[in-house]
């Protein structure tokens, strides 16, 4: 059986999406290790169940011109709850940016929210889960 493990967000800085990551969207922070002066294997996770999210930093123009656009501006990422009303509130209290209301649509409760970086994120409630 295959599975997806983890994915790739290209990040400015380390710190600064751990931070954004672990105290804004309250993921964990699973591993960060040094691997040089300028590379770190940082990876995170919203729950210890489903994929992981490796925080790559930059390290070139071309990676830099893609911080928050590795989707071509669509929505890439879709964070499952099982609270909608509560995860909502409270990334809206930590200031997360939404762009849209939340709205029923025939598989659960949705809302399109921005990460730090301007990735668009799904943040989904499904039905019956």
């Amino acid at each position: 059986m295959n599975s997806l493990g983890m994915i790739a967000i290209v990040v400015d800085d380390y710190d600064a999406a751990i931070s954004h990551y672990v105290d804004d969207l309250g993921f964990s922070l699973i591993e960060d290790t040094v691997l040089s002066s300028e590379k770190r294997w940082v990876v995170v996770a919203p729950s210890k169940d489903g994929a992981k999210i490796l925080l790559a930093k930059a390290s070139n123009e071309a990676q830099r011109g893609a911080i928050g656009n590795s989707t071509g501006g669509r929505v890439g990422f879709f964070l499952y709850t099982n609270d909608f009303l509560h995860t909502y509130e409270s990334y809206k209290s930590r200031g997360i940016e939404f762009i849209e209301e939340p709205r029923q649509e025939a598989y659960g409760q949705v809302v399109v929210f921005k990460d730090k970086y301007g990735n668009k994120w799904d943040l989904i409630e499904q039905l019956g889960k």
